[in-house]
């Protein structure tokens, strides 16, 4: 028999309601958690309702204008995190659910929008810009400052074609070659022959200047009129011919020149103030021999601008003295007048930059009114432009044939040179082609 207080400890524990937010809710209760209310303006959010067993979390009420956003709703028991109230117009988001049993944590509400920060310059980088920007003003400037210049003194000269050379490239392999003529004509209109070749080349390969002078008197093959001396295929065919006649002989392309005369030589000379030179008492009285054609020539009385030192040595020379010692071809014959010539080009190469700056209008007028080339004004510019890094490489000179490689011929009752073309062309192809 049962014990009364057995079946009294058996009975069911009656379930107790809990309070919550003044609403009764009972935990074993089936449904959706409650949503909290909206705030009116002012007022404050409703808090979000209790969950159902499996309901997903309550959701916090939106905050009214001022207000403030309820709090999320207790999590359900497999439910999703519970979701902050958004906030109001002025108002403060709610406060996210606590986690559910198997979900994650609430989510915060999206913060307000924030200004974006201006990045703040920086001193050295506005400095080095600055300092850009104003060098590549000063490069422009002087482009075209350089432009104005060269077609100005381009203007001046007369340009000459010659013939399919013109077509072909100003620089071939890293190497410029520029052939510079003097002829011996002495009246106006006649072109005589080539009096001096000096084939100016300038190789990035090697990065020298080189300075050539041909002998006249190189016994060669003139491309269309047989064999003869060199300066003879000026006579024959001009500028274009002589050109030709280098190329095929001593196996350098060229296909550019510069005619100079008498008037451009002098004229230059004068221009950068004259030239310093070591002369023998010998050389003196030939300037002064040589004086007398080019005073003649020119109108001026006989005996001006003799020398009047008589003994060698350090002897100041002006444009018509120079001259005269460059021609002198009876004292070394004419290696030594090539030799005197490349001479007198060394000390106008070194005081023309000076002579440039201090005067350029000067040395414009005296030189370019008396040059004839069939280089383009593109040209000119082009190698004006390349002024500033072509006048660091190394200047070096020397005559073709060279030293030990020539020898003294009659053909056809004419006193020549023959020369082992062979090796003077290893020559130039070493100090303008392989690079160092």
């Amino acid at each position: 028999m049962k014990n009364d207080r057995d079946v009294e400890n058996r009975r069911e524990p009656v379930i107790q309601p809990i309070r919550y937010e003044d609403e009764y809710v009972n935990y074993d209760q089936r449904g959706n958690a409650g949503r909290g209310g909206n705030a009116c303006q002012g007022g404050r959010g409703g808090n979000g309702g209790a969950p159902g067993a499996p309901g997903r979390p309550g959701r916090g009420g939106s905050a009214g204008q001022g207000g403030r956003g309820g709090n999320g709703g207790a999590p359900g028991a497999p439910g999703r995190p519970g979701r902050g109230g958004s906030a109001g117009q002025g108002g403060r988001g709610g406060k996210g659910g606590a986690p559910g049993a198997p979900g994650g944590s609430g989510r915060a509400a999206a913060p307000a929008g924030r200004e974006k920060k201006r990045r703040k310059s920086h001193p050295i980088r506005t400095f080095f810009i600055t300092i850009l920007v104003c060098l590549l003003l000063v490069v422009i400037a002087l482009a075209g400052i350089s432009f104005v210049i060269t077609k100005k003194a381009y203007s001046l000269m007369s340009y000459e074609e010659a013939g399919d050379l013109d077509k072909e490239a100003l620089t071939a392999e890293g190497v410029t070659n520029i052939l510079l003529i003097g002829n011996d004509s002495r009246l106006a209109g006649e072109d005589g022959r080539s009096d001096a070749m000096i084939l100016v080349s300038i190789s990035k390969n090697t990065g020298k200047i080189l300075t050539t002078s041909i002998l006249r008197d190189v016994y060669v093959e003139i491309p269309g009129h047989g064999s003869n001396r060199l300066n003879a295929a000026y006579a024959f065919g001009g500028p274009e011919l002589l050109m030709e006649t280098i190329e095929k002989n001593f196996d350098i392309p060229v296909s550019r020149y510069v005619l100079v005369n008498f008037e451009a030589f002098a004229g230059v000379v004068d221009a950068v103030g004259g030239v310093d030179l070591e002369l023998s008492a010998e050389e003196i009285a030939w300037v002064n021999a040589y004086l007398n054609e080019y005073n003649e020539l020119t109108g001026r009385e006989f005996g001006y601008d003799y020398l009047t030192q008589t003994e060698g040595g350090m002897v100041h020379l002006n444009g018509p003295q120079s001259l005269a010692y460059a021609r002198n071809r009876y004292l070394g014959t004419d290696f030594g007048r090539t030799e005197r010539q490349r001479k007198v080009m060394e000390q106008i190469a070194k005081k023309l930059p000076g002579a440039a700056f201090n005067d350029l209008d000067s040395l414009i007028q005296a030189l370019c009114p008396n040059l004839t080339t069939n280089l383009t004004l593109k040209e000119c510019y082009g190698l004006v432009l390349r002024a500033p890094f072509i006048i660091r490489y190394e200047r070096q000179s020397t005559g073709l044939p060279l030293e030990g490689t020539w020898w003294d011929e009659t053909i056809d009752s004419m006193a020549v040179l023959g020369i082992d073309f062979d090796a003077n062309k290893e020559y130039l192809r070493e100090n303008l082609y392989i690079e160092k």
